[in-house]
């Protein structure tokens, strides 16, 4: 009797275990091949998603790869639905640049997702003028100051702040040509200055090259080296220059501008080329032809309307054929306070 009862407590446990379910081997996430459709815009901007993706299953935002953008921009991808997601920006793109976007057309998905096919998209930034303005006024190459409200981790960072002019003794009809904001000549002098301070072409407009020197410049403190310069040319008579340094007019000097059939340009106008003496040439307004060598501190601002030193019998009223003409000594003067970028106003 014991001895059967002993055989029967090792049959039982066996039988018990034999009923317990036996435990499947572990299987991978099935392979799925995801096609997807987007929305993009070709204007970038840090407050918008980037592009929107439509994808014909279900899939989650987590398995999505980072989306491959040139030149590099960190993203995350969103879930906005079931089976749609958008990639929003980390950090802000960057102005005036463009931006190469890769756009998932076809995902193969299991635990993650790998991009199969896609196509490459191009996308700008919309130009943040007064970023830009903001950086200028920072390094003193605008006659605007900019105060920050708040501290920002790097001086490069736009943040809310204040312009404020720099200058009062400059001539009203200067200063009311600025606007924050706004692409305007003031700002497109500073910048050919700028361009032309770090020698990039002065073009007059934040392309990627100039932004990453701008950038740059503001993180190490390089200022504008030299004074704020500024032109101004009045045809009233007797017609004069004056040249203000740092908001202060150093120098005033009899001119001769333009005559009726061939009038100097009024307007604002950037320096945009220097010599230090040149031979002009071309046709008087009888159609008789003319050749002036050797004329010295030429400063063009207006396609062939320059600053320069000429010699005439008297100066103070409209003897050019559109140029500025001072005499030599006066010109001479004020050749080396008008570098690319500084700004020539004539006006009645």
């Amino acid at each position: 009797m014991r001895k059967w009862l002993w055989r029967a407590a090792i049959v039982a446990p066996l039988a018990m275990s034999l009923l317990l379910p036996v435990a499947a081997p572990a299987q991978a996430s099935p392979t799925q091949v995801v096609s997807a459709t987007s929305q993009f815009s070709t204007h970038l901007s840090a407050t918008l998603p980037l592009l929107r993706l439509h994808l014909s299953v279900a899939v989650s935002a987590a398995r999505l790869p980072e989306l491959k953008v040139v030149p590099t921009l960190a993203t995350r991808w969103q879930q906005i639905g079931p089976r749609d997601v958008q990639a929003v920006a980390v950090a802000s793109p960057l102005p005036s640049l463009s931006y190469a976007v890769s756009l998932p057309t076809t995902l193969r998905c299991s635990a993650t997702c790998t991009v199969v096919t896609a196509h490459t998209v191009q996308s700008s930034v919309g130009v943040n003028v007064t970023w830009e303005e903001q950086l200028l006024a920072q390094l003193n190459y605008l006659p605007v100051s900019f105060t920050p409200l708040g501290s920002a981790p790097s001086p490069s960072l736009q943040v809310p702040g204040n312009f404020e002019w720099r200058f009062p003794l400059l001539p009203k009809s200067f200063s009311s040509q600025w606007r924050t904001g706004a692409d305007n000549t003031i700002f497109s002098g500073a910048v050919m200055n700028f361009q032309n301070v770090h020698g990039l072409s002065a073009t007059g407009v934040v392309d990627p090259t100039t932004w990453d020197v701008l950038v740059h410049a503001v993180s190490t403190h390089q200022m504008d080296p030299g004074t704020y310069n500024y032109v101004d040319v009045t045809e009233s008579s007797p017609e004069v220059v004056t040249l203000y340094l740092n908001g202060v007019g150093k120098f005033r000097t009899l001119a001769n501008t333009g005559i009726s059939v061939s009038p100097t340009e009024l307007g604002t106008f950037p320096v945009y080329l220097r010599y230090t003496t040149q031979t002009m040439s071309g046709t008087n307004p009888d159609g008789t032809h003319y050749s002036d060598p050797g004329l010295p501190w030429v400063s063009y601002f207006y396609g062939g309307d320059a600053l320069h030193g000429f010699i005439r019998s008297s100066y103070g009223y409209p003897q050019s054929l559109g140029c500025v003409e001072m005499p030599f000594a006066s010109a001479g003067l004020v050749w080396p306070h008008t570098p690319i970028g500084t700004l020539v106003t004539v006006r009645a």
